[in-house]
């Protein structure tokens, strides 16, 4: 209870001082905050981030899509129905391995991506 009363205190006193700084205090930190983004060592992070992303992340979705298409040709062959429901078993099994392997190598990029940040 106290903390939330604390918080309440803190939100409080953040509005009345922002308030009070008004517009032009809001302007001068929205400016400075500008020419930190635009510095060229956080751009440099900002673009490693964006190369992760569109690298890694798509490793996990495009197995995933993979996997379903196989699945889905497997029981669409001709043959009976239990021929078609082992094939796509088997390809769904197979596809599993697929898409763990994705997973782990998503989850390795990410670490390396935290090491390679925190410098170790």
């Amino acid at each position: 209870m106290r903390g939330k009363v604390g918080l309440v205190i803190g939100l409080a006193a953040g509005y009345v001082l922002g308030t009070r700084a008004g517009r032009e205090r809001y302007e001068q930190i929205k400016e400075q905050a500008q020419k930190v983004w635009n510095l060229p060592p956080v751009q440099k992070q900002v673009d490693k981030a964006k190369d992760f992303g569109k690298s890694a992340a798509m490793a996990l979705p495009n197995a995933l899509w993979n996997g379903t298409v196989k699945v889905v040709k497997a029981a669409s062959e001709r043959g009976t129905a239990g021929e078609r429901l082992d094939a796509a078993v088997k390809a769904g099994k197979d596809s599993a391995d697929d898409i763990a392997a994705a997973a782990e190598t998503a989850a390795d990029e990410v670490k390396d991506a935290l090491r390679d940040r925190d410098g170790s």
